[in-house]
């Protein structure tokens, strides 16, 4: 005998059932207790515009919100997010809720390769919901959790304001 314990193998290998709503729909899935829950969200829920980036937290290219705050998904279990409410890129898109945004990271050519839109998106959508005009300064400092090797990111703080600019003189309404 070799002393080594099977069980640790098997509890391994177990999975929990886990319940959350996601992008307004109740969802359950099994989710083995050291899955991330970017890797729930793409692997289970075939939620693809959530990214795998560096898997350190360090370049937010998987940031969702979770019960409304943004989260690095990479840092997260997916049992730790059971009974949440969970808004991915797909959600944020599909609600309209980041439409404007969007229209004016396209027109500002404020995203090149992509890969780090998704999680630039979340950032000012949250940054916009918590600061109706935020300063250039303040737009720089919410994204420096996002990573991107393509823009310089003028473009990005570029669009970012002018939909604060945007929303503020509509009075908030999009």
């Amino acid at each position: 005998m070799s002393g080594f314990d099977e069980t640790i193998l098997d509890e391994a290998d177990e999975t929990v059932r886990i319940r959350f709503v996601v992008n307004g729909r109740k969802v359950a899935c099994e989710a083995a207790p050291r899955e991330t829950l970017v890797d729930c969200l793409r692997g289970e829920l075939e939620l693809t515009g959530t990214h795998a980036g560096c898997e350190m937290g360090a370049c937010g290219a998987c940031l969702v919100q979770v019960d409304g705050r943004a989260v690095h998904s990479c840092l997260m279990f997916a049992v730790q997010a059971d009974g949440a409410r969970i808004d991915t890129i797909e959600g944020l898109t599909e609600s309209g809720a980041i439409a404007d945004l969007q229209a004016e990271f396209h027109r500002r050519n404020a995203l090149q390769c992509g890969f780090c839109t998704p999680g630039m998106l979340v950032t000012a959508h949250e940054l916009l919901s918590q600061v109706a005009r935020p300063s250039r300064e303040t737009i720089r400092d919410a994204l420096s959790g996002n990573y991107c090797r393509c823009t310089g990111y003028e473009a990005i703080v570029d669009a970012i304001c002018a939909v604060a600019k945007a929303r503020s003189e509509d009075g908030g309404a999009r």
